[in-house]
C-alpha cells in the first residue's frame, strides 16, 4: 500500500507585525540616546516597569473581566522578595545575578498569586472585586506589622551593584539599569501578548463573555481564571522585581490601595479592550507622577477630572479613540476632520486654561495663602483675592465651553455622515 502523500502549508510572514515588533524594540534602543539627562532615564525606566504592571493587570481587567482593587499586591510583594534576594545576593548567601533579580520578583509574585487567587477567583463579578478589595487591605497591614520582612515605614533598602562586573556592567549607571528594564519590558509584552493567542487566552475572553456557556461545554470558568491569575502574578512580581532593583528600596506604599488604584486608573484610560491600551495607560502614568505632580499640586483633581470625562464620554480609553480615527484614515475620510479637531482641541485648551485658573486660585488659598494672594498661572499672574482674576477666569472657562460646544455639534454631524458612507461603501464592497 503505498503512503499518503503529505502536503505542507506554509503561513505567509505577517510583515505589518514583525514591522511593529520592530519598532518597538528600536524605540526601547534609541530613547536613552534621545532623552539623555538624568529625569528623563529614571522616567523611561518606570515607563518600562509600569507597562509589564498594567498589561499584568489588564490580564485580569481587560481578557478576563476581572475588576480587582489589589493588583499591587503582586507587585509590591514581588518588589519585597526582590530586595531581600538583592540583599543575600549582596551578604554572599545566595549567589544570584543582579540580572535574575527580577525573576525572584516574579516567582514571588506567581505564588502569592496561587495562594491568594484560590480564595480571589472562587467568585466573580462585584464579588470578586470586594474580595480582592480585602485581600489588598490585609496584606497592607500586615506589612505595618511584620517589619522584621517589610522594613516598617523605613522600608527596605539594597545596593544593586553586587559582585564582580561582567563586561563592565555593573548596574551602577541608571542607563545600564534602563537597558536591563527595558530587555524584561520587550520579553514581557512579547510573552503577553503571545498569551492572547493561546487556547487559555481564549478561553479567559469566553468566561469574560459569557461563563455559563463556557460551563456548559465542559470548562470550568473558575480554573481558567484562576490559571490566568496565576500568570498576572508572575508578570506583576517581575515588574516589582524590575522597581526594586531601579529604586534600591521598597516601602510599605508598593502594597497600598493607591498603587491598586493607579493600576486600574492608567490602564482604563489607556483603553483596557486593546492590548496596547495599557502600554499607553502607563506611559500616562508616569508623566502625571512624575511631571504633573510637579508642575500643581492639584494633580489628583485635574487626574480624576479626566478619569471621569474618559468614562462618560470614551469609555474605550485612548486606544479606542485611535482605532476610530485608524478606521476613518483607512476609509481616506480622516482630512475632513482635521479642521474640527483643530477646533475642539483649540476651544478645549481655552476652557482649560479658565478652569485651571479658578482651581489654582482655590488650592493657592488654601495651601498658600501665606505667601500672598498673587500667583503664577500659564504666564499671567493672578490674584486670588481679586474680583478681576475671579471674573477673568470665569470668563475664559464659558468662552471656551460655549465655542467647544459649537464645534461639537459640527464635528458630531461631520462624524455621522462619514460613518454612513463608511457603512455604506462596506455593504457595498459586502455585496460584491
Amino acid at each position: 500500500m503505498q503512503a499518503p502523500t503529505r502536503y505542507y502549508a506554509f503561513k505567509p510572514l505577517n510583515v505589518g507585525r514583525i514591522l511593529v515588533w520592530g519598532l518597538f524594540a528600536l524605540l526601547l534602543l534609541v530613547s536613552p540616546r534621545v532623552f539623555t539627562s538624568g529625569l528623563s532615564i529614571t522616567m523611561l525606566s518606570q515607563m518600562g516597569i509600569a507597562i509589564i504592571a498594567c498589561l499584568s493587570y489588564n490580564m485580569l481587567l481587560g481578557q478576563g473581566g476581572m475588576l480587582s482593587f489589589g493588583h499591587a499586591v503582586y507587585t509590591g510583594l514581588g518588589s519585597y522578595m526582590a530586595i531581600h534576594a538583592l540583599n543575600a545576593a549582596g551578604g554572599g548567601t545566595w549567589p544570584i545575578p543582579v540580572s535574575l533579580i527580577p525573576l525572584v520578583g516574579g516567582v514571588a509574585g506567581l505564588g502569592f498569586a496561587a495562594l491568594l487567587g484560590y480564595v480571589t477567583t472562587r467568585k466573580s463579578g462585584t464579588t470578586f472585586a470586594m474580595i480582592t478589595l480585602g485581600m489588598a487591605e490585609l496584606v497592607f497591614a500586615m506589612s505595618l506589622m511584620f517589619s522584621e520582612f517589610f522594613g516598617g515605614e523605613a522600608g527596605v533598602s539594597a545596593n544593586r551593584v553586587v559582585g564582580q562586573p561582567f563586561f563592565g556592567i555593573t548596574f551602577a549607571p541608571a542607563v545600564q539599569v534602563y537597558y536591563l528594564i527595558a530587555a524584561y519590558t520587550f520579553v514581557a509584552v512579547a510573552a503577553m501578548f503571545a498569551f492572547t493567542g493561546t487556547p487559555l487566552g481564549r478561553m479567559l475572553n469566553a468566561v469574560r463573555d459569557n461563563p455559563e456557556r463556557v460551563e456548559f461545554i465542559g470548562y470550568n470558568p473558575q480554573r481558567v481564571r484562576y490559571m490566568a491569575f496565576i500568570i498576572a502574578g508572575f508578570f506583576a512580581g517581575i515588574s516589582g522585581g524590575l522597581a526594586a532593583l531601579n529604586f534600591e528600596i521598597v516601602t510599605a506604599e508598593v502594597v497600598g490601595a493607591g498603587r491598586s488604584g493607579a493600576y486600574l486608573l492608567f490602564t482604563f484610560l489607556g483603553g483596557a479592550t486593546f492590548f496596547f491600551g495599557p502600554i499607553l495607560g502607563a506611559v500616562l502614568m508616569v508623566l502625571a507622577f512624575v511631571l504633573l505632580s510637579e508642575f500643581t499640586k492639584a494633580w489628583l483633581l485635574y487626574l480624576g477630572l479626566i478619569f471621569l470625562f474618559m468614562v462618560m464620554y470614551a469609555p474605550g480609553g485612548i486606544a479606542s479613540l485611535i482605532m476610530m480615527n485608524l478606521r476613518v484614515a483607512k476609509f481616506g475620510k480622516l482630512g475632513r476632520l482635521w479642521v474640527s479637531y483643530m477646533g475642539l482641541g483649540g476651544t478645549a485648551l481655552v476652557a482649560l486654561a479658565g478652569a485651571g485658573a479658578m482651581v489654582e486660585m482655590v488650592y493657592h488659598q488654601q495651601l498658600n495663602a501665606a505667601l500672598g494672594p498673587e500667583l503664577h498661572f500659564l504666564g499671567a499672574t493672578l490674584n486670588a483675592t481679586s474680583r478681576n482674576s475671579w471674573f477673568g477666569s470665569f470668563l475664559v472657562l464659558a468662552t471656551g465651553v460655549a465655542l467647544f460646544e459649537l464645534v461639537r455639534r459640527q464635528f458630531s454631524r461631520d462624524w455621522s455622515e462619514i460613518q454612513e458612507e463608511i457603512e455604506k461603501e462596506t455593504q457595498r464592497k459586502d455585496a460584491l
